[in-house]
C-alpha cells in the first residue's frame, strides 16, 4: 500500500503561485509513476501533470502547459506541483495519485493511489 498525504492548496489571486506537495509512505516511492489530477464542483476529474519515476518524463494538460510544473524528490518521497499565472479556472480539488508503473500516464484509470485532496481556489 501507499499512503499519499497532499498539503499547499488555499486561497490565491489571479496571476500568483502555489505550489502542492504530496508526500508518499509506504512502498519504494521512487518505483512509481506520479500524477495530478483535479476536480472543480460538477465536473470530472481531470489530468493535470505526470511524472516518470526518475522525473524524466513529464506530461501536461494543454490548459496548464508553460504555467504548471510537476517535479518530484525520491530522496523525500514527494512529489510536487507548482502553479504559476493562477486562473479562476483552475479552482479545483487537487489530488495526488500514485501508479504501479514506472512510466508516467494521463489515464486516472491507470493510478492505484489516490490522496484526499487539497482544495485550491483562485479568485478574480
Amino acid at each position: 500500500q501507499v499512503q499519499l498525504v497532499e498539503s499547499g492548496g488555499g486561497l490565491v489571486q489571479a496571476g500568483g503561485s502555489l505550489r502542492l506537495s504530496c508526500a508518499a509512505s509506504g512502498r519504494t516511492f521512487s518505483n512509481y509513476a506520479m500524477g495530478w489530477f483535479r476536480q472543480a464542483a460538477g465536473k470530472e476529474r481531470e489530468f493535470v501533470a505526470s511524472i516518470n519515476w526518475n522525473g524524466i518524463i513529464r506530461y501536461y494538460a494543454d490548459s496548464v502547459k508553460g504555467r504548471f510544473t510537476i517535479s518530484r524528490d525520491n530522496a523525500k518521497n514527494t512529489v510536487y506541483l507548482q502553479m504559476n499565472s493562477l486562473k479562476p479556472d483552475d479552482t479545483a480539488v487537487y489530488y495526488c495519485a500514485g501508479r504501479s508503473a514506472s512510466y508516467a500516464s494521463a489515464d486516472k484509470a491507470g493510478y492505484d493511489y489516490w490522496g484526499q485532496g487539497t482544495q485550491v481556489t483562485v479568485s478574480s
